[in-house]
C-alpha cells in the first residue's frame, strides 16, 4: 500500500497541472491549485481504493469460509465437509425461484449465531477430554478460584463451595472406608436439599455410580428402580424411610441402607437395617479423596431414570463426559453467564434439574437456588428473594403461574432469562408479557438421546431449530412414521424418509460413538436400549436415536413438538408408562384385561390417563382400585378416567385397539359403557354429562 501511494503521488508531483473539470493549467503551489490537486488525487486513487476494498471483502470472506471449513473438518471429518459443499451447491442449483437464498437470507443471523456458540462449545468439551477431566476435578478447579462464594441456597441455608467440596470428600472418604470403589452402584434416594448434590459429587470422587430415584416411587416400581441398575445400597433421606420400610422384605438382604437427616432431627428410625450417615460423617475426613488410577472422563457417573416408550423406568447411563456436555451444551447455546444465579423448583433426580441447573454450578461457578418442591405462588417471589438471574421451568409449571392472582411483585425481579421445555404457544406471550420476562430459551431433549436442541432466538413456540443452509452440521432429522405404529416409513431401498417442511415425522439423532453430543449410551438394560436404536436409516449401516416424539419443521428450520409416540404420554411433567401402569391395575383387579392411554383434557398440558378394564360380571370394586393405585402409583401415574368395558375386540392388534380408544377419549356420550374420573376426594365418581362439560369448562379440574 505504500509504495502505491509513492508511486501515484510521484506522478502528480509537478509544477502544474490540468483542471479535470475546466480543462485549464492551474498553479499546484496556490491555494486554489492544492485543493484541486487534493481532488485529482482523490479521484486517481478512487478506482484502487475500490478494488483494494473489494479484495479485502474477499480476502476475508474466503477466509471464513475456509475457517468454518476448517471448523468442520476438524470436529466433523472432512466426509461433513464435502456433503456440506454438495448441500450448497445443490441448493444453488435446485433453488428455482431463490426461495432458498431468501430462507438463508433470514435465518443466516440465527445460524451463524448458533454456530459460534456451537464451536465455543466444542472447543471446551474438546479441552475437556484432553485433559481427561471428571466432573469432580472441574469442579475441584472452581473451589480454589473461590472457595467462599455461595454454590447452593436452599430455604435458610447457604453452602459456599468450599462447604460442599469438604462435604463430598466426606462421604467420598466415608465409603471408601466401607469398601466401596470404582464401578459400583449406589442409589440416591432423596428429597431436593444440598446433601443431594454433596453426596452423589462424593461418591463420583470414588468412581461409584449413583442412580437418581424419582421420590414418587413406591412398593414394586420402587423395587425395580433400586434393583435394575443392581444397586449394592441405598442412601435415602428420613423423609423417605416410610418408603423404605415398606420394601424392605422385597430387596436383598445384603443392600446396605444408608439413612441421612440433613438437619432433620425430628425424623430419625430405630430400624437396626438403617446405617446412620450423619453419624459416620461427623468423624470423617473432609480432605479429598486419591482420585483412582482408571478413573477418567468417559467413566459412567450417574444414573437418570427415564419411562421410556414401554415397560417400567429405566435407568439411562450418564457418564462425566456425557453430564459436562449436557450442561456446557445449554450453557453455550442457551447464552448463560458465569455470574447468573440459577433458581430451580425442578426434582433434582432428573436431567433438567440435576443436570442442565446443578452443572452450571459445577461447571461454571455459577450460584445455585434449588427449593424442595414447586410453589406456583412463590416462584417469582423465590426468584426475587434469592436475586436470581435465570430461573427453569417446565411447561406445566408455567400454567399453573399463571392460574395465581396477578400481584405487584409478578415483575419486581432481576430475571434475564427463563429456560426449560413444555412452555406452550398458546400461553407463551401471556406469561412474557405479565412476569416481563426478556428471553426465552425453550429446549428439547431426552435424557438418555442425542437429539437435542434450543430456541435461542425467542421464536414463540419453538424448541429449536435446524439450519436450513448447513442442516448437516447438526446431524438431527424428522423421519416419516406411521401414525398408528409410530414405526419409520421405509422406500423401496428399506431406508428412512425424511420430512418436508411442516410435514410432521419422528424426531431422530444420528449416533457417533465417542462423540458426546452424538454417542447413544443408552440404557442399564440393553435390550431397552436396543429399541431406541433405528438402523440404516440414510444410507444401509447408519445408526440413529429414536426419540419418539412428533415433531414438524417449518420452511424456516423452526421446530415444533407435536406429540409423543408409543405406549408413553407426558401429565404432570413426568412421562407416563402405560405398560407399567397396566401391570400395577392389573394385579389390583386380580389380573383383569386392562388397557391404559392417555387422552386429551381440554387447557391441560398433556394427557390425563385414562384405563379401559374388561369387566362384563360388573364386580370392579373402585374403592379399592383407588386406593390401590393411591398405594402403588405416584401421583401423575394414577389414571385421572376409568372405562368400564362389557366387551373387547380381541381380534384387533393391542396398539390399534388402544388407539381406537384413545380418540373416543372419555366423553360419555360417545359410548355406552360407565366412565369414572378421579374427584376431589380421591375417590372414582360415575362421569355425567353435566360433569364432563364442567370438566371441559374448566369448572372442574383434574
Amino acid at each position: 500500500m505504500g509504495d502505491r501511494d509513492l508511486k501515484i503521488n510521484g506522478a502528480q508531483k509537478t509544477d502544474k497541472s490540468p483542471d479535470v473539470e475546466s480543462g485549464k493549467v492551474v498553479d499546484l503551489d496556490g491555494e486554489a491549485g492544492k485543493e484541486t490537486a487534493a481532488t485529482l488525487r482523490s479521484i486517481k486513487n478512487r478506482p484502487v481504493r475500490v478494488l483494494l476494498r473489494r479484495v479485502a471483502v474477499m480476502a476475508v470472506l474466503v477466509a471464513i469460509l475456509a475457517g468454518l471449513g476448517a471448523v468442520v473438518w476438524y470436529f466433523m471429518g472432512w466426509m461433513s465437509l464435502v456433503q456440506l459443499i454438495l448441500v450448497a451447491l445443490i441448493a444453488y442449483l435446485a433453488s428455482g425461484k431463490y426461495r432458498w437464498f431468501y430462507v438463508a437470507i433470514r435465518t443466516a443471523p440465527r445460524d451463524i449465531r448458533a454456530l459460534y456458540r456451537f464451536i465455543r462449545l466444542q472447543i471446551q468439551i474438546k479441552g475437556y477430554a484432553r485433559k481427561n477431566s471428571t466432573l469432580a476435578d472441574i469442579f475441584r478447579e472452581n473451589v480454589k478460584k473461590h472457595p467462599n462464594k455461595i454454590a447452593i441456597c436452599f430455604e435458610d441455608q447457604e453452602w459456599d463451595f468450599a462447604k460442599l467440596e469438604e462435604y463430598s470428600n466426606k462421604i467420598a472418604n466415608v465409603f471408601k472406608s466401607h469398601g466401596y470403589k470404582k464401578g459400583d452402584v449406589v442409589a440416591l434416594f432423596m428429597e431436593n436439599k444440598p446433601e443431594f448434590i454433596g453426596i452423589w459429587l462424593g461418591l463420583s470422587k470414588l468412581g461409584v455410580i449413583v442412580p437418581f430415584i424419582n421420590t414418587n416411587l413406591r412398593l414394586s416400581t420402587l423395587v425395580h428402580s433400586i434393583t435394575i441398575a443392581k444397586s449394592q445400597a441405598v442412601i435415602f433421606g428420613s423423609e423417605l424411610s416410610d418408603a423404605i420400610s415398606e420394601i424392605l422384605d422385597k430387596i436383598e438382604s445384603k443392600t446396605a441402607l444408608y439413612q441421612v437427616n440433613g438437619g432433620n432431627n425430628n425424623k430419625s428410625s430405630s430400624d437396626q437395617r438403617f446405617k446412620p450417615l450423619d453419624e459416620y460423617l461427623k468423624d470423617a475426613p473432609g480432605s479429598a479423596v486419591p482420585t483412582p488410577e482408571n478413573l477418567n472422563h468417559h467413566s459412567n457417573l450417574v444414573y437418570i431414570y427415564t419411562s421410556g416408550t414401554t415397560g417400567l423406568p429405566k435407568a439411562a447411563v450418564i457418564s462425566n463426559s456425557r453430564y459436562i456436555f449436557i450442561a456446557a451444551a445449554i450453557h453455550w447455546l442457551a447464552g448463560f453467564n458465569c455470574t447468573d444465579r440459577f433458581y430451580t423448583p425442578l426434582p433434582l433426580y432428573h436431567t433438567a434439574g440435576g443436570c442442565m441447573s446443578v452443572g452450571q454450578m459445577l461447571l461454571y461457578g455459577s450460584t445455585l437456588i434449588i427449593r424442595k418442591k414447586f410453589s406456583a405462588s412463590s416462584y417469582f417471589a423465590d426468584c426475587q428473594k434469592y436475586k436470581a438471574t435465570v430461573a427453569q421451568y417446565i411447561g406445566e409449571m408455567c400454567r399453573y403461574i399463571l392460574a395465581v392472582p396477578p400481584k405487584p411483585s409478578d415483575r419486581q425481579h432481576n430475571l434475564r432469562m427463563v429456560f426449560g421445555n413444555g412452555l406452550r404457544p398458546q400461553i407463551w406471550v401471556e406469561f412474557v408479557d405479565r412476569f416481563n420476562i426478556p428471553n426465552v430459551a425453550e429446549f428439547y431433549g431426552a435424557t438418555e438421546g442425542n437429539a437435542n436442541i434450543v430456541n435461542i432466538d425467542n421464536t414463540v413456540g419453538a424448541i429449536g431449530f435446524v439450519s436450513r443452509i448447513i442442516p448437516s452440521v447438526y446431524p438431527i432429522s424428522i423421519i416419516k412414521v406411521d401414525q398408528n405404529t409410530g414405526e419409520p416409513i421405509r422406500d423401496h431401498k428399506g431406508l428412512c424418509m425424511p420430512c418436508e417442511p411442516n410435514e410432521p415425522g419422528v424426531f431422530i439423532g444420528r449416533i457417533v460413538a465417542n462423540n458426546p453430543s452424538r454417542a447413544f449410551l443408552g440404557y442399564v438394560d440393553k435390550k431397552a436400549s436396543d429399541k431406541k436404536v433405528v438402523n440404516d436409516v440414510f444410507y444401509h449401516g447408519d445408526k440413529a436415536f429414536l426419540s419418539g416424539d412428533i415433531i414438524v419443521a417449518d420452511e424456516f428450520g423452526y421446530l415444533y413438538f407435536k406429540d409423543r409416540t408409543g405406549d408413553t404420554f407426558r401429565w404432570k411433567g413426568e412421562n407416563v408408562s402405560t405398560s407399567e401402569v397396566e401391570g400395577v391395575l392389573s394385579n389390583i383387579l386380580d389380573y383383569k384385561d386392562v388397557v391404559v392411554y392417555g387422552v386429551e383434557v381440554r387447557n391441560q398440558e398433556g394427557r390425563a390417563g385414562m384405563a379401559a378394564i374388561l369387566d362384563p360380571e360388573d364386580n370392579v370394586d373402585l374403592k379399592a382400585l383407588a386406593e390401590g393405585c393411591r398405594k402403588s402409583l405416584p401421583s401423575y401415574a394414577r389414571p385421572i378416567f376409568i372405562r368400564i368395558l362389557k366387551k373387547m375386540d380381541m381380534t384387533g392388534t393391542y396398539k390399534l385397539k388402544k388407539v381406537d380408544l384413545q380418540k373416543e377419549g372419555f366423553d360419555p356420550s360417545t359410548t355406552t359403557d360407565n366412565i369414572y374420573y378421579l374427584d376431589s376426594s380421591g375417590s372414582y365418581s360415575l362421569l355425567t354429562k353435566d360433569i364432563y362439560n364442567k370438566i371441559d369448562s374448566g369448572s372442574i379440574r383434574v
